[in-house]
């Protein structure tokens, strides 16, 4: 799996945006289903361990993405979210979802990006006995993409993104902190040098643990 500097920037503005989970699609280049050129939010209520989607938003999100010419496999096959801690390996919870919301599909992804940089992302498919497996996460930096836009990222999140309290109620985001933002695991780079420094990592364990068939 792909992305290009535009999506990896975005999505670690995205991330570090407030201090909850956030989810979105990633949207496939035409030509390669697994070269992500954009994350796109939708409405959700989020809280430090959850990602809720408005219905109507992601049917909205479907019709938006239908007319713009783009198959389902173009934008509805990859669902991605951040976890606020370092660890990137799925809950129980993100499994059901998965299972639920994405195991008709013929094939579909799962990404998650830890707070702390860490990163999973498994395929699954259907075709023949169906199988699971982990990929390995690549930046392209020779894809061509647009100019990173920090001002229409952050309206995006301000537009999507809700804030669950845990009392039943719900708030806008906070304002937002700078992209720097130290949190309790360490200082964190800002966007630009979190691109700049990206390693991908692998980790054995999670290899054996969640391949699956």
């Amino acid at each position: 799996m792909r992305l290009t500097p535009y999506a990896w920037s975005k999505l670690l503005y995205l991330r570090d945006a407030g201090e909850t989970e956030i989810g979105g699609f990633g949207i496939s280049a035409a030509d390669e289903l697994l070269l992500v050129e954009d994350i796109v939010l939708v409405r959700q209520s989020c809280s430090f361990a959850s990602v809720r989607f408005d219905d109507a938003a992601v049917a909205d999100f479907f019709d938006w993405q239908v007319d713009l010419g783009r198959p389902p496999e173009q934008f509805g096959r990859i669902w991605v979210h951040t976890h606020p801690g370092n660890s990137p390996l799925p809950s129980g919870t993100d499994e059901a979802t998965f299972a639920r919301c994405f195991g008709g599909a013929d094939w579909s992804i799962m990404f998650i990006l830890a707070c702390g940089g860490r990163s999973y992302a498994r395929l699954r498919f259907r075709t023949g006995p169906g199988a699971s497996l982990i990929l390995p996460l690549e930046i392209d930096f020779a894809a061509r993409c647009p100019a990173m836009d920090r001002t229409a990222w952050d309206l995006e999140y301000r537009q999507n993104v809700v804030v669950d309290t845990g009392w039943g109620t719900t708030s806008d985001p906070p304002k937002l902190a700078s992209v720097a933002a130290t949190r309790s695991s360490g200082e964190r780079l800002s966007c630009s040098d979190d691109l700049l420094a990206y390693r991908p990592r692998y980790d054995p364990w999670e290899d054996l643990h969640d391949f699956a068939f």
